[in-house]
């Protein structure tokens, strides 16, 4: 089994209906842009070219989201740097409107997660494992694709590990595939 069926079979164990899925697929990009925008103060010019810790820390997912996929690391990197470089615009502008930006989309982001894991009735996938914190943004890219009929191998082999470990029984498969939902 690959490390990236591994991380999204287990993160799926805790979002396991369509509406925790749905919030999240709100709320972590949210939170993604939210911590991009307040991670690009200090912007350091180093021969005329902008950095900002959040071009190092999305270097750095993108490494690994590439590491577990190419494919999906593709996407998270192309998705990591359109929000450094958002955050970095915002960042340029006035202190109040990059906190306000920056930390409400952070706290509605996290709300909708709240909401979600509450009508879930489970915590969050990163009480228990804190790599759920990096996990999430890949594991909505693959959501979606999945909705899109994409990577479907992907997750039979996501299923068949929830299955192989128990967090679900064979017979809560649909005629869609899906164990999940």
């Amino acid at each position: 089994m690959s490390a990236l069926v591994k991380h999204l079979s287990r993160y799926a164990d805790y979002h396991q209906k369509g509406h925790n899925v749905a919030t999240h697929i709100v709320g972590i990009p949210l939170i993604v842009f939210g911590v991009a925008v307040l991670t690009s103060r200090p912007i350091i010019i180093l021969e005329a070219v902008a950095i900002t810790p959040a071009m190092a820390i999305s270097a750095a997912a993108a490494l690994f989201y590439l590491r577990l996929d190419a494919r999906l690391g593709m996407i998270m990197t192309a998705l990591l740097a359109l929000a450094a470089w958002a955050g970095l615009e915002v960042a340029r502008g006035a202190t109040t409107s990059w906190l306000a930006i920056g930390l409400g989309s952070f706290i509605v982001g996290w709300l909708f997660q709240i909401v979600g894991h509450y009508l879930e009735g489970k915590k969050p996938a990163f009480i228990d494992d804190v790599s759920g914190l990096i996990i999430g943004p890949i594991f909505v890219v693959a959501e979606i694709g999945f909705l899109c009929g994409m990577r479907l191998p992907l997750k039979k082999a996501m299923q068949d590990d929830a299955v192989s470990r128990g967090s679900v029984q064979p017979r809560d498969a649909t005629a869609d595939g899906s164990a999940f939902r």
